[in-house]
């Protein structure tokens, strides 16, 4: 899987991209980061970013895209990445187009988070009157004044991805203003249908946050009755079987005694019978002999 967030300063780009890491065991993938390490590396483009960076100069975009080439080929983000960061511009795009078309890899979504940029604004002022409230130091580039210029600064250079990942139907765009559990759920289902990642993920995961979610939804005592009700039930098949058993051992018994009933009969029928024969035999014998004789 391969995204991109595109998104103002204070979108929540950087939130999102940590979840879906953790999610889908894909990188996120930061220029600034990547820039470090391949200048701590020493690899040639590494070099060549040093130079251009220790003499004050703006890391060209050839540059950020060699950078990015050789990231991506490392085994960990075989499975998928998430592009922070870059492009920030068309030509950025482009470029990232011709090395993905080169990689033989294709890019899965463009993932837009659409805020309220007044908002946004009202949120850092806010945060910010809080911390000095608090007597908390706050950072330079987290003022109103500083998010004004990005924000006018992402409306010139990076706003017109949109409508070129639009054109190439790349594009999805959610509505960031929504708590951040509702646009991770957003994303999910938008990644869903453009089949980057399989329905099985998705079962899963919520499978396991619907039982969560019932979990706590169940209060300690109606649970601890269910457990009750649910141990009773499970003892009532090994009682039944119990009892199944002592039938079937009943009957068997009865079986058993009917069969040595009915030798027992057959038995004194039989001794019965061969005695009147017997009788009968002695009786027709002598007669016989009687009337032999009186005939001589």
């Amino acid at each position: 899987m391969r995204i991109i967030l595109l998104g103002p300063p204070g979108s929540g780009k950087g939130t999102q991209a940590q979840l879906l890491v953790q999610r889908y065991g894909i990188v996120q993938l930061s220029t600034g980061e990547m820039l470090r390490a391949a200048v701590a590396a020493g690899t040639p483009v590494g070099l060549k970013a040093k130079e251009i960076m220790a003499s004050g100069g703006l890391v060209p975009d050839e540059v950020v895209v060699g950078i990015i080439s050789d990231r991506i080929d490392q085994p960990d983000a075989r499975n998928g990445f998430i592009l922070d960061g870059f492009p920030r511009t068309v030509p950025q795009a482009e470029a990232l187009d011709d090395l993905l078309r080169h990689k033989h890899l294709k890019l899965d979504a463009v993932i837009e988070l659409r805020v309220n940029e007044s908002a946004l604004l009202n949120r850092v002022e806010a945060r910010v009157a809080q911390m000095r409230e608090r007597g908390e130091e706050v950072r330079v580039d987290d003022t109103p004044e500083v998010l004004t210029k990005r924000l006018a600064s992402y409306r010139s250079q990076t706003e017109p991805l949109i409508h070129y990942y639009s054109e190439r139907r790349k594009l999805s765009t959610i509505d960031g203003m929504m708590a951040i559990d509702e646009v991770t759920r957003a994303i999910h289902r938008q990644l869903l249908a453009l089949g980057a990642v399989e329905p099985k993920t998705h079962a899963k995961t919520h499978g396991k946050s619907h039982a969560r979610s019932a979990a706590k939804a169940v209060p300690a005592k109606t649970g601890a009755k269910k457990t009750k009700a649910a141990k009773k039930a499970a003892k009532r098949p090994a009682k039944m079987a119990k009892k199944s058993a002592k039938s079937a051992k009943s009957a068997k018994k009865a079986v058993k005694g009917a069969k040595k009933a009915a030798r027992k009969i057959a038995k004194k029928m039989v001794k019965k019978t061969a005695k009147k024969a017997v009788k009968k035999g002695s009786k027709k014998g002598p007669k016989k002999v009687t009337k032999k004789r009186a005939k001589r």
